[in-house]
This record gives structure tokens, sequence and C-alpha cells, in this order.
């Protein structure tokens, strides 16, 4: 089985986010969305509300499930026997940041990164700049999943 995990923290999870998965649902037979915690990170939203929006956006994808876990990527890949890990690019920082990343995942694991590239109408969108917008009450709305718009803005 090939199974992937794509980490990140998804606070909140964007329409970039769900690209990536969106496409890469046709690689793997199933794909992790991994919800990392860091303790020394603060979050805008918790833990359970992040693993709901993701829940809401991929809940017609049968081969998406979600989960969170803290430490190393690598560590969580392989407790659930992950074989890659998958990122998505939105510009050549980003690559040169993830592969370095990605390097060191591979010397320490043997596991694979596959990157995917966001859709270029989606590649200016970030978690951050989600946030500063939501925090001077901006519309958010053009910039996350529909389901996860209604769920913010109830």
């Amino acid at each position: 089985m090939k199974r992937a995990i794509f980490p990140g923290s998804f606070d909140p999870i964007t329409l970039g986010h769900e690209d990536i998965v969106q496409r890469a649902d046709d690689l793997f037979d199933e794909i992790i969305v991994a919800v990392g915690n860091n303790t020394d990170k603060k979050y805008m939203f918790s833990t359970q509300e992040r693993l709901a929006f993701i829940e809401a956006t991929f809940k017609n994808y049968p081969k998406v499930k979600v989960m969170s876990f803290e430490g190393l990527t690598i560590d969580f890949a392989k407790k659930i026997n992950a074989g890659y890990i998958l990122r998505g690019l939105r510009n050549p920082a980003d690559f040169e940041f993830e592969k370095a990343i990605a390097q060191t995942n591979r010397k320490l694991s043997g596991i694979e990164t596959v990157f995917l590239l966001t859709a270029s109408g989606k590649s200016y969108i970030s978690s951050s700049i989600v946030r500063d917008v939501y925090r001077h009450g901006g519309d958010i709305s053009a910039l996350i999943p529909e389901s996860v718009v209604k769920m913010i803005l109830k």
C-alpha cells in the first residue's frame, strides 16, 4: 500500500492545501493529513478545530484520513507505516526550505518526500496570510475551503 502523510499545522487549512491533497489522491492508496502539534507554537485554532476543518474538507475523499501528532514527522510516518511525505511547493523559497528537510528525512529514515506544485491560482495563499486577514476582519472566503468558511464564520 502506498501511504503518504501530508504534515502541517493547517492553522487553518487553505485552498492550496486542499489542492495538493486532491491531486495527490490519485497517486496514493491512502493520504494521512497529519496535524502537527508544537507545544512552543501558538495556534489560532485548537487541534480539535483544525482536525474538524480538515475532516469537513475531505469528507468525500475515502482515501484521506486525518490524524494529529507530536514530535518528528519521520517518527510519526514510521509509526503509521507511511512510505512517503507529501509536500506542496508554492515558490522557489519553499523548494529550498523543503529540499533540505526532505534530504534530512531520507537520510534519517529512508522515507521519500513527494513534492507537488500548488496550482498557480492558489500559490499565493498561506495559513499565515489567512490568519492575518481574519484577525483584521477581512473576507477569508476566497482563501479557505467553503466547508471551513462555514465552520469559522458560524
